[in-house]
């Protein structure tokens, strides 16, 4: 391949996943593109609301960062290729040729997470059975919490969503199918919401359901988590494949030199924690990590979002609601 961009835009980390190891990621969408707008989305609020696949970058750019940053890791240094976006990557129409292109370049294991929203295509259908994971969202068992909790563009019904996951469980010749829930105190941890969504969860019948927290940088500010007991409530109503997701591992596998460019793309897909950004750059001294990130701060690169007390990094460009401390 001859087209090789600059610095990366689309492949970011590794970065440590819950579900998914090391995992190097890629962006096939601008930020943030979407067709929800979740009540605990880490990535702010979407405006506006898209429903339509659009081409914003041809998929030999996308594949060629890929491939560079590849050659420049260490063997082994990987567990997965995350396709994972600041927004909703299947609403890149050339998704299936990103898809297809890295599982040439590489035997590692491909993963999608997506929100499952256009699942009820028969095309995209056909491109994520390449994958060797997808992990689309259900939070939901009915209409009006769907529309509570993911806010999603007005095309789109809740039947439609789950008659989308459910068709794709059904293919043949698919790679695993991980539902993700994520489990929002007082919205969907309650019993007959949990039953509602297991009703749905025995028809699909996933190979398994992640139980996932809004632990980060919800967008709204009164988004909580469940308590113990509301989690012990979770697991026991979803059943045996149901297990709460654990915490991003301490250690990263990067090996980069680049700490600007690594922390502001990092942050525009994961919210960061100054311990993150430690653990992202660990042969980076205290001092060093502190001067770059309040450079970037001085640049409008990044800002600080306060959530439950703690202090995130995100990029500029996030929409986020309620007072922030860095704006006095």
């Amino acid at each position: 391949m001859s087209t090789r961009p600059a610095s990366p835009q689309y492949v970011f980390g590794p970065v440590p996943s819950r579900r998914l190891g090391r995992s190097l990621g890629v962006d096939t969408v601008p930020a943030k593109t979407c067709n929800w707008n979740c009540v605990y989305c880490q990535l702010g609020r979407t405006h506006p609301l898209t429903n339509t696949r659009k081409t914003h970058v041809p998929a030999e750019v996308i594949l060629a960062e890929v491939e560079a940053r590849l050659a420049q890791l260490p063997p082994a240094s990987l567990d997965w290729i995350t396709l994972v976006s600041s927004g909703e990557g299947t609403l890149y129409r050339d998704f299936g040729a990103v898809l297809h292109g890295i599982k040439r370049l590489t035997a590692i294991p491909v993963a999608v997470i997506t929100n499952g929203s256009l699942l009820h295509l028969p095309e995209l259908r056909e491109e994520l059975r390449a994958a060797d994971a997808v992990l689309p969202t259900l939070d939901a068992g009915n209409e009006a919490l769907f529309r509570r909790l993911n806010r999603p563009h007005r095309q789109l019904t809740f039947a439609q969503h789950v008659a989308g996951i459910e068709a794709f469980a059904r293919l043949k010749r698919r790679g695993k199918l991980w539902i993700e829930v994520m489990l929002v105190a007082g919205l969907n941890d309650t019993e007959p919401a949990l039953r509602e969504l297991a009703a749905l969860l025995v028809h699909i019948r996933p190979d398994a359901i992640h139980l996932t927290l809004p632990s980060r940088c919800p967008v709204e500010p009164w988004v909580r988590a469940p308590d113990a007991a509301g989690l012990a409530r979770a697991q026991a109503i979803l059943g045996e494949k149901a297990s709460i997701a654990p915490p991003p591992v301490a250690k990263h596998a990067t090996g980069t030199k680049a700490g600007e460019p690594l922390i502001a793309s990092v942050a525009l897909r994961h919210p960061l924690r100054m311990a993150d950004v430690e653990r992202l750059l660990p042969s980076w001294s205290h001092a060093r990590i502190e001067a770059h990130v309040a450079q970037l701060l001085v640049h409008g690169t990044i800002r600080v979002i306060e959530r439950g007390g703690e202090r995130f990094f995100v990029r500029s460009e996030l929409r986020y609601p309620g007072p922030r401390p860095d704006s006095d």
